[in-house]
């Protein structure tokens, strides 16, 4: 049998652990209190103002029967809002949404090179595109696998 540190699933599993630590610790630091989940569905909101419940799961990769927990933290932080339409329950960011996403980017930025911390530059870019091309193989297999959005 393998040791742990020679299979994918166990290191995937660690350095999911360290980057959401690393996450929550860089913007609790910066006065934020907003995890990994509900950074990606703001951010998501506002590049795509609209959106519905079932939309924003597919494009952040997030299971389409939880994403109401983390729609309605972000609502109850005033961050983001539902609006009634004649298709769906839109999603849209508040200005307050706004103003966070502007404050809280120079803490996101800082956590994601405190993950890399141990690479070079370029192993650091050699991951990413190796952990891209891993996920897009693997993509279907996912439970919440990541969608485009449909033009």
């Amino acid at each position: 049998m393998k040791d742990n540190n020679d299979m994918p699933g166990h290191l995937a599993r660690r350095f999911q652990q360290i980057a959401v630590a690393v996450f929550l610790a860089e913007v609790g630091e910066a006065g934020f209190d907003l995890t990994p989940v509900q950074y990606a569905a703001l951010a998501t909101i506002k590049g795509n103002p609209g959106l519905d419940q079932v939309t924003l799961a597919g494009l952040i990769a997030y299971d389409r029967t939880t994403i109401t927990g983390v729609i309605d933290r972000l609502v109850q932080k005033g961050l983001a809002e539902r609006r009634a339409s004649s298709r769906a329950r839109e999603l849209e960011i508040t200005d307050e949404g706004r103003r966070t996403l502007r404050k809280i980017t120079p803490a996101v930025e800082s956590a994601q090179r405190v993950m890399l911390r141990g690479l070079s530059a370029k192993e650091g870019e050699e991951l990413m595109r190796l952990l891209r091309k891993a996920i897009a193989a693997g993509n279907e297999l996912s439970r919440a696998p990541l969608r485009e959005l449909e033009a």
